[in-house]
């Protein structure tokens, strides 16, 4: 998935020293961004060079996953970066160790134009500019009675034919929240209750995965054939299983947004609202959703019955998403880990 770059990348380190060696005039034309690397050709062409043109700046990045970006800024104080891009997760991580700047809502128009859950998802912090979900994929062909329900993954038909996504994962926690609404307590009040149900569905589960390629490998061998996943892996898993589906869940899935943040030392923070505003355009996003890039959060946007089947899309869809409470479930985390291990290390 990691696009190859062709123009703007530099190491972190030789854009540091290009800012540091830089008259005044020059740093304040070059904007520093810390995200994955992901569909790197792409971006460039859609993002990256005409925004280039626009602002007469140079950009820079810092690449990695979220935790390694998110802990670099951490040791810098938060500097070091202008432009951050984190999932949900990790974004409020980075809000509660004081990592970020609020953004300027003033200065952002286009994100009056987006749906209300990307509009201030972490309070006065970085909007979502894509949103996805968390639910359930099942092969049709093999699973006879459709799923429609988070308490379907119990029933005894599936048994060994599950899979779950592994605790460390972004939709791993949702286990734990999936378990407690089965028993019917509060995960974050009744932690051993939510275990034990997780504990009942081990006999359903065949094995845990821990990346996109890892469930879809477990999908094509025929090793399972009902899963909890996130939405990006359903294309891929459909290339080479036709007849899996994206369950329709009565309770509604869970919604995952990548957030767009500003550093709290960021040295350029007016070029970075404008680069926000900029990803938020509609026709910035209308053309990202069109590549394949990113679903969009701008309600303008408008996609065909085909290219909305790969995204999570439109106001019906995006409204039915469970938000999460990351500052509970993040302080949680140490504990279901230990709990984790203990049913499914077994």
């Amino acid at each position: 998935m990691v696009g190859r770059w062709r123009k703007p990348v530099a190491s972190m380190a030789l854009a540091l020293a290009a800012l540091s060696a830089a008259p005044a005039m020059a740093q304040n034309k070059t904007l520093t961004i810390s995200w994955w690397g992901f569909n790197g050709d792409k971006l460039e062409e859609i993002i990256l060079k005409p925004f280039r043109a626009q602002c007469g700046c140079d950009l820079v990045f810092e690449t990695g996953n979220n935790a390694d970006r998110l802990n670099k800024i951490k040791i810098r104080g938060g500097g070091g970066v202008d432009v951050v891009y984190l999932t949900d997760s990790y974004s409020q991580l980075g809000i509660q160790e004081g990592l970020f700047q609020p953004v300027d809502r003033a200065k952002v128009p286009n994100i009056n134009g987006i749906y209300d859950i990307a509009k201030e998802p972490q309070g006065k912090f970085g909007p979502a500019y894509t949103v996805g979900r968390v639910g359930i994929i099942y092969d049709s062909a093999k699973v006879s009675a459709p799923i429609t329900s988070w308490n379907d993954l119990w029933r005894d038909d599936l048994k060994r034919r599950v899979s779950l996504p592994g605790i460390t994962t972004t939709a791993g926690p949702m286990t734990v929240l999936v378990a407690a609404s089965k028993a019917g307590v509060d995960p974050y009040k009744d932690e051993s209750a939510a275990f034990k149900a997780l504990d009942q569905l081990k006999p359903n589960v065949v094995k845990n995965y821990n990346t996109g390629s890892e469930l879809v490998n477990l999908f094509s061998t025929g090793e399972v054939s009902v899963a909890m996943a996130q939405d990006f892996t359903l294309a891929q898993i459909q290339a080479a299983v036709p007849t899996v589906r994206w369950a329709e869940l009565k309770e509604g899935d869970y919604a995952t947004l990548n957030t767009v943040n500003i550093a709290k030392g960021a040295a350029n923070p007016e070029l970075a609202h404008q680069f926000i505003n900029f990803i938020l355009d509609p026709k910035i996003q209308q053309t990202l959703a069109e590549r394949g890039v990113d679903a969009p959060v701008a309600t303008a946007v408008q996609l065909t019955p085909e290219q909305a089947s790969r995204w999570t899309y439109g106001q019906k869809m995006i409204s039915s998403l469970r938000r999460l409470d990351y500052e509970k479930l993040n302080a949680a985390k140490t504990d279901w880990l230990d709990a984790w291990s203990e049913v499914f290390g077994k």
